[in-house]
């Protein structure tokens, strides 16, 4: 037993050992961007692998010039989550919990919109956008970024409603609630986990998308902070401790969603609802 025992700390330490090598290994590049955003302003790349000294030149830079595309982006990718899950939680709950003609067909349909390229519904919604005028809106990005989360959305949830217990339902229903009051109170409570993850994965997508951004945004009155850091390096940019500010500005939303809803996507969905 001893010998076993002693085994098993050795594997338990090697294991933990490689877990932290990769775990800097993968966290390095983020060490980099926040250690060169608070270096002084300059056009070197090369820098100590630990700053002596901290500068917060940058980070003045990337307000001044970014702010603005800071906002445009929160603004997008709040307004998408909303369409996103006024579409999909409904679709989700119906594909879920009614027999409906074609499901199979419905869901292959879905899925198959997840292989399509962004570039090319971005060139497709390109032409129509010019013909509606919706190029250079917040409607239009909006409802772009939406399109592209709304198929994924629908999956992800429909497999949580499918966890709503159906026997609840009818007890909902044998009380008096109605078609809408038992999906509001009971199906969506249940299945707030998938519906936290849906949002999550919805926002993240638009905070970090760049094709659509650069199709269907022509001028500077409307323009995502992706878009902003791609302008930002293409304008003969030397003071890189501006940039990193500004990726450092630009990631510090998806860290804080993702740190608030870790625990939501870890929680059960369904468990002792049928009590």
């Amino acid at each position: 037993m001893t010998r076993s025992l002693r085994a098993r700390r050795v594997r338990s330490t090697r294991d933990a050992v490689i877990g932290v090598l990769l775990l800097v290994l993968l966290l390095f590049p983020v060490y980099w961007m926040v250690n060169l955003s608070v270096q002084s302003s300059g056009s070197n790349l090369a820098s100590s692998l630990f700053p002596t000294e901290i500068h917060l030149d940058g980070y003045r830079a990337a307000i001044a010039d970014q702010s603005r595309n800071l906002a445009t982006s929160l603004i997008v990718s709040l307004s998408s989550v909303v369409l996103t899950l006024v579409i999909a939680v409904p679709a989700a709950y119906a594909l879920a919990q009614f027999r409906l003609r074609g499901l199979n067909a419905i869901l292959l349909i879905l899925a198959v919109t997840q292989m399509i390229p962004g570039i090319v519904v971005a060139n497709s919604l390109y032409s129509a956008y010019n013909d509606l005028g919706l190029l250079n809106t917040t409607v239009g990005l909006v409802a772009a970024d939406a399109s592209h989360s709304i198929p994924f959305a629908i999956l992800l949830i429909r497999t949580a409603m499918q966890g709503v217990p159906p026997a609840v339902l009818e007890a909902a229903r044998l009380d008096g609630a109605g078609l809408f009051r038992a999906f509001r109170s009971i199906a969506v409570p249940i299945a707030r986990n998938g519906v936290i993850t849906a949002a999550l994965f919805s926002f993240l997508f638009t905070w970090s998308d760049f094709i659509f951004a650069l199709t269907l945004t022509t001028t500077d009155t409307l323009r995502p902070v992706t878009l902003g850091i791609y302008t930002y390096l293409g304008a003969d940019q030397t003071d890189w401790s501006a940039v990193m500010a500004t990726s450092v500005l630009a990631s510090l939303p998806a860290i804080v969603l993702l740190l608030v809803a870790q625990r939501y996507i870890a929680a059960g969905a369904s468990g002792g609802s049928v009590k």
